[in-house]
C-alpha cells in the first residue's frame, strides 16, 4: 500500500439519531481514556508514567475512530498508519487472541522508542476493530543508553527496529519472540513490564467496546465507527470552507547538518486552502541530513495534522480529520527520510519545525488564535551503573524540560509548560528521579529574560541542573535543537534564547556541549545545567505597555537591564525586597525613540564587528541575538556567517517587516 493510499482514506456513514450518536461518540472517547488510565497505573517506566504514551480505537480497516483527551501531539496522525501496516503484513492471518507489536518509523511510526501494541477485536469471529496503545520505551538498544545517538547516520545504531510482529498467537504469549527483542535492550525487565501494561490496557479497551456493543448492538456500534469519522470530516470541511482560499508559505530551520558545518537546514512549508480542503506541500525542504534529526513520513504527517488541529480545538480527532488535510512530502528529504536513514531525533528536529511553521501560517489566517514560535523539545539522558546499593543496577535518567510557549494574539505566552510536541507530558518530579537514579537535581527555576520580547511576550523558559552521585561507567546524551535556529517571534516580536547544555558549569573544566551530543563520559561529582528557551514574542515590543513591563520586572520575568534594551522601558529600583520600582516615563520615551531609529540598522551590522563586541563584553548573548540577529557558536564564541544570514532573513520577515 502506498503512502498516498495510507493517508487518503474516505468513508461513508449510515447515520444515527443525534442522541445515540453523541452518547456513543463520547463512549469511544471514554474507552480510549480508560486505556490510558490503565497504562498510567501499571507501567514500569518513569518515562511512560509521566505520560509519554497514547491510545486509540481503530476500525477494522485501521482508520482511527477516536483518540483520547490527553494523547501527546506527536502520536496523533500516526496510529492509524500502524494499524494499516499490520493489516498489510498479516492480511488473512489475524485471529482472536493475537497481539501485534510495531515501532517501525518507516511504516508510519515516529521513532523506535514509540512502541505500539495492537490488539485485534473480533465479534462472532469477524474482525471489527483494533485497540492500540503506544508507549515511549526508555531504551530500545543501540549504541547509546536511551537510544538517542546523534552520531547515528543509519538506524542500525539506534536500537531494535520492529516491523509488524505477532507477540501473542491466539492467546498464547510468544515469550521467545519477546525475549529476542528485549535482550537487545537495556533494563529488559522494565521493557517487558511496559509491554504487559500496554497489552492489558488494550484489553481494557476491548472490554469497554463490548460493553457498548452489548448496550447498543453490533450494527449500531459499527455504524457509529463510520459516522464519527464522517462527522469530524463534515465539521472540518465546514470550518475550512468558511476561510479564504489562498496559498501561504514560510520556512523554519534545523540548526545544522553536523557533516556540513555552518548553515541552517530549511524546512519549507506551503499551505493552500481550496474550498474545503487543505494541502501542505513541503517540496523545497532540505535533503536528509547526516544525523538523527530527520523525520520519516509518518512523523511529518503527524506534525502537519497537529499543527492544524491546534487551531481547531473544537473538532474531535480521528481519521475524518485526515481526509480534509492532504500532505505532499518530497522523498529522500529531511521530512521524509527513507530506511535506513536515522530518524530517532525527529522530535527535536523536523517535527517541531513543521508544527511551528504551521502555527505561523495559521496565525496569518486566524489572527485571533495566533501564537509565536515555542521552545524546542529536548531530552537529556544519562545511563550507567547505579552504585548506591551493594549490587550494581543499570539506571536510565531520562529527562525532558518545560519551557515557554509563544506570545499569543491578546496575551503573553505560557511559562514553563510542556512542549508543543507533547502537551500531555508531565514535568518529571525531581523526587521520583532521585529515588530511581543517582542524579540529584540542584536547581530547577524559571529563567529571567528567557522570554522573547513582544507586545505580548513569550512564556519564560526554565533552567535545570544536577549532579551525579554514585555512578560507574556513565555517559550523557542530549537531543535538542534551536541553539542556532533560535525560537522566533512573529508580527514584530523578537526571538527568545538559545538551547544548549553545559558540563561542570563554573568549574575549571567547564564545557559547552551544545544542543546535540551523545555518549559524553561523565563520572561521580560531575554537574550539568541546561536551559530551555522561552517562547517568541508576538507584536512589536515597543508597543508593550510600560506597566506590563514593570509587572514583568517585579515578577523577575524580565530584568531592569533588558526592560530597557528590549522594550525601551526605563525602570528605577526603589526597594527590591518590597517590590518597589517606578517607571521613568521621560527616559522611556527617549529609549524607545532610540531603539525605533536604530534597530533596522542593527540587523545590517557587520558580523565580525558584532563578534568582536561580544568577545570583549560590550554585547551579551541576548544583545547579539535580539538586536543584531547574529548566531554564535558558543563552543568557540565565533559568529557563524551562513547561519546568521539565514537567521537575519527570518527576523526581517517576521519582525522588521512589522516595525513602524
Amino acid at each position: 500500500m502506498s503512502n498516498k493510499q495510507l493517508i487518503d482514506q474516505s468513508g461513508v456513514g449510515t447515520g444515527l439519531d443525534p442522541v445515540t450518536f453523541e452518547v456513543i461518540k463520547n463512549g469511544f472517547v471514554n474507552l480510549v481514556d480508560q486505556m490510558a488510565e490503565q497504562i498510567l497505573r501499571t507501567c514500569y517506566s518513569f518515562v511512560i508514567y509521566n505520560r509519554d504514551f497514547s491510545c486509540a480505537l481503530c476500525d477494522a480497516e485501521g482508520n482511527t475512530v477516536m483518540q483520547g483527551t490527553q494523547d501527546i501531539s506527536v502520536h496523533v496522525g500516526t496510529l492509524h498508519l500502524t494499524a494499516k501496516a499490520v493489516l498489510e503484513d498479516f492480511e488473512g492471518d489475524i485471529h482472536p487472541g493475537d497481539v501485534f507489536l510495531v515501532n517501525d518509523p518507516y511504516r508510519g511510526g515516529t521513532h523506535f522508542n514509540d512502541t505500539r501494541v495492537l490488539l485485534p477485536v473480533f465479534h462472532e469471529n469477524k474482525l471489527i476493530a483494533f485497540m492500540q496503545t503506544n508507549g515511549h520505551w526508555a531504551d530500545m538498544g543501540g549504541s547509546t543508553p536511551g537510544s538517542f545517538d546523534i552520531n547515528a547516520k543509519e538506524h542500525f545504531g539506534e536500537g531494535v527496529r520492529i516491523p509488524p510482529l505477532r507477540i501473542y498467537s491466539k492467546g498464547t504469549f510468544l515469550k521467545d519472540v519477546v525475549n529476542v527483542l528485549v535482550s537487545n535492550m537495556r533494563v529488559p525487565e522494565e521493557r517487558v513490564g511496559d509491554l504487559r501494561a500496554q497489552v492489558e490496557a488494550a484489553k481494557v479497551g476491548e472490554r469497554q467496546l463490548f460493553a457498548i456493543i452489548e448496550k447498543y448492538g453490533i450494527d449500531t456500534t459499527l455504524s457509529a465507527f463510520a459516522e464519527v469519522q464522517n462527522y469530524v470530516e463534515r465539521l472540518a470541511r465546514a470550518k475550512v470552507a468558511a476561510l479564504p482560499n489562498g496559498t501561504w508559505e514560510t520556512v523554519d530551520y534545523i540548526d545544522m547538518d553536523p557533516e556540513a558545518g555552518d548553515g541552517l537546514i530549511p524546512i519549507r512549508v506551503k499551505m493552500t486552502i481550496t474550498e474545503d480542503e487543505i494541502l501542505y506541500d513541503l517540496s523545497g525542504s532540505h535533503s536528509y541530513i547526516g544525523c538523527f534529526l530527520n523525520a520519516g513520513f509518518g512523523a511529518s504527517l503527524s506534525a502537519a495534522y497537529s499543527g492544524t488541529k491546534t487551531f481547531f480545538p473544537e473538532i474531535p480527532l480521528n481519521s475524518g480529520f485526515y481526509r480534509v488535510v492532504k500532505i505532499e512530502l518530497p522523498e529522500n528529504s529531511v521530512v521524509n527520510a527513507p530506511a535506513p536513514i536515522a530518524v530517532t531525533g525527529f522530535c527535536s528536529g523536523a517535527y517541531e519545525k513543521i508544527m511551528s511553521a504551521c502555527f505561523e501560517l495559521w496565525s496569518n489566517i486566524m489572527p485571533e488564535r495566533a501564537i509565536a514560535c515555542s521552545f524546542n523539545l529536548e531530552y537529556l539522558l544519562i545511563g550507567g551503573w547505579d552504585q548506591r546499593q551493594e549490587q550494581d543496577k543499570y539506571f536510565m535518567w531520562y529527562d525532558w524540560m518545560a519551557g515557554g510557549h509563544g506570545g499569543r494574539y491578546d496575551r503573553d505566552g505560557v511559562n514553563a509548560t510542556s512542549p508543543t510536541f507533547g502537551l500531555g507530558l508531565s514535568v518529571q518530579p525531581c523526587e521520583g528521579q532521585e529515588r530511581l537514579s543517582p542524579v540529584v537535581t540542584m536547581k530547577h527555576e524559571i529563567i529571567t529574560d528567557s522570554a522573547g520580547p513582544g507586545k505580548y511576550r513569550g512564556g519564560c523558559g526554565v533552567e535545570k541542573g544536577g549532579t551525579l552521585t554514585n555512578v560507574k561507567n556513565a555517559v550523557m546524551s542530549y537531543c535538542c535543537d534551536r541553539s542556532r535556529s533560535i525560537t522566533w517571534g512573529i508580527f514584530g516580536g523578537l526571538p527568545s534564547s538559545p538551547h544548549g547544555a553545559w558540563l561542570n558549569p563554573g568549574k575549571e573544566d567547564e564545557r559547552y556541549l551544545g544542543a546535540i551530543f551523545s555518549n559524553v563520559k561523565v563520572q561521580q561529582g560531575d554537574s550539568f545545567v541546561r536551559p530551555s528557551a522561552g517562547g517568541g514574542g508576538l507584536g512589536d515590543p515597543l508597543e508593550r505597555s510600560p506597566e506590563a513591563v514593570l509587572e514583568d520586572v517585579i515578577d523577575e520575568y524580565v530584568s531592569i537591564e533588558r526592560a530597557k534594551k528590549d522594550y525601551g522601558v526605563v525602570i528605577k529600583e526603589i526597594d527590591k525586597d518590597l517590590d518597589l520600582f517606578e517607571i521613568d516615563l521621560e527616559a522611556t520615551e527617549q529609549a524607545r525613540s532610540y531603539i525605533r531609529n536604530n534597530r533596522k540598522q542593527w540587523l545590517e551590522e557587520n558580523i565580525q564587528s558584532v563578534e568582536d563586541k561580544f568577545a570583549n563584553g560590550e554585547l551579551d548573548s541576548l544583545d547579539v541575538i535580539r538586536q543584531y540577529g547574529v548566531i554564535i557558536d558558543y563552543a568557540t564564541n565565533k559568529a557563524l556567517p551562513e547561519s546568521t544570514k539565514q537567521f537575519r532573513a527570518s527576523m526581517k520577515t517576521r519582525s522588521l517587516a512589522y516595525w513602524k
